[in-house]
């Protein structure tokens, strides 16, 4: 079975969480750069990769990459590419992304036409066709340019990674599923002995990824993927990775999340959300406010995304929910590790404790931080 160079893009902040993910998954030879992490697979691990990455973005087939300063330059390098390798003769092969940043080709619809054409010629010359009717298989082309590098991939998700399938609403500032995951995993909470609390819930998205986390169930092995499609990959890989990640999926570990907002209605957004992802039972749902919160035990882990700025809230207001918040934690959660993101710089002083750690990250383009304080262990049970 031929390789492949495969590429998970990441957002910024999470290329290390997505790369250690690839790596767990069995892949060595893995490469981390801005916004993407490379390395080689097979064809058929295409399926696997899509159902079980939680933190990246898309995953995409790496066609070629190459410095190019002149459109006919361009041409020729993505015509030599063996597009009919991948592209059936009825392929669907749009050139639906481009981008060009500090390149001296930078206009977007001359470089997606001028690919476009390149990538007929390259069909032409396999098929024996001068017309492709483009009524198969999905194979939609991004390009991405830098400093006149030009990096050609076919993208195998379709709907980004962070798209489970869960989500009955949004609430008015929603958190990705895949950054809510990777908050989960930076805060190395697997459940058992610990519970998870998030005192301002939302629509639950980081519980209901802390269950699936702790549950071992693979994020992507209900929905769809653009590659399911392809004639390159078995019909039989896709049910066999599908049958494996079900019966990998763990139902016996103890399980105890807590999750609680001030606004009933998102509560009940965040309930239907559970019984989509199958978590129900895991999870406490509670309308309650942030001052009526109580630890459920002696240790345990607590992540939360409150309002934040330039989302919801004016800077007196933060100011005073922060102050609120560290009081809290300190006072009624001494032994535990806490986790909090937002885009607030002045944070760790109106919470008025200094981070063990802080990450930066994005939130929906907005730049944030991942403040973290490491709590307490719980004694090693005696056997």
């Amino acid at each position: 079975m031929k390789k492949v160079t495969l590429i998970a893009s990441a957002s910024m902040g999470l290329e290390s969480i997505v790369a250690s993910e690839v790596k767990d998954l069995g892949f060595k030879n893995v490469q981390t750069y801005n916004g993407r992490v490379e390395f080689e697979a097979l064809i058929t691990d295409i399926p696997r990769l899509n159902i079980w990455l939680r933190c990246a973005d898309r995953l995409f087939v790496k066609m070629g990459e190459f410095k190019a300063t002149t459109f006919e330059e361009m041409f020729q390098k993505v015509k030599k590419i063996d597009w009919p390798a991948f592209i059936p003769i009825d392929g669907e092969f749009p050139v639906s992304w481009v981008s060009a940043v500090k390149c001296k080709l930078f206009s977007k619809s001359d470089i997606q036409s001028i690919s476009k054409k390149a990538i007929v010629e390259s069909m032409k010359k396999k098929y024996k066709i001068d017309y492709f009717s483009e009524k198969g298989g999905l194979y939609r082309i991004k390009i991405q340019g830098n400093k006149d590098n030009f990096i050609i991939m076919i993208d195998t998700s379709g709907d980004g990674l962070h798209k489970r399938g869960y989500r009955a609403d949004l609430n008015e500032a929603p958190m990705k599923e895949t950054l809510a995951a990777a908050l989960v995993k930076l805060s190395k909470w697997t459940g058992e002995e610990r519970p998870l609390v998030d005192p301002m819930c939302g629509t639950g998205t980081i519980a209901i990824e802390g269950a699936m986390i702790a549950r071992n169930i693979a994020p992507g092995s209900d929905r769809k993927f653009a590659s399911e499609s392809w004639e390159v990959i078995p019909e039989s890989a896709w049910l066999d990775t599908r049958d494996d990640a079900y019966s990998h999926e763990d139902h016996e570990k103890e399980v105890r999340i807590y999750a609680s907002d001030m606004n009933p209605d998102t509560i009940e957004i965040a309930k239907k959300n559970a019984v989509l992802a199958g978590v129900e039972d895991d999870i406490l749902f509670e309308t309650r406010h942030l001052l009526e919160c109580e630890a459920p035990s002696e240790y345990g882990c607590l992540i939360t995304n409150p309002p934040y700025g330039d989302r919801l809230l004016d800077d007196e207001k933060v100011e005073r929910l922060y102050s609120t918040l560290g009081d809290i934690c300190r006072m009624r959660f001494p032994k535990w590790s806490y986790y909090v993101i937002t885009s607030y710089e002045e944070f760790e002083a109106a919470f008025e404790k200094k981070a063990t750690k802080n990450r930066k990250l994005y939130n929906g383009g907005i730049k944030c931080y991942f403040y973290q304080y490491f709590g307490m262990r719980p004694p090693r049970k005696k056997d």
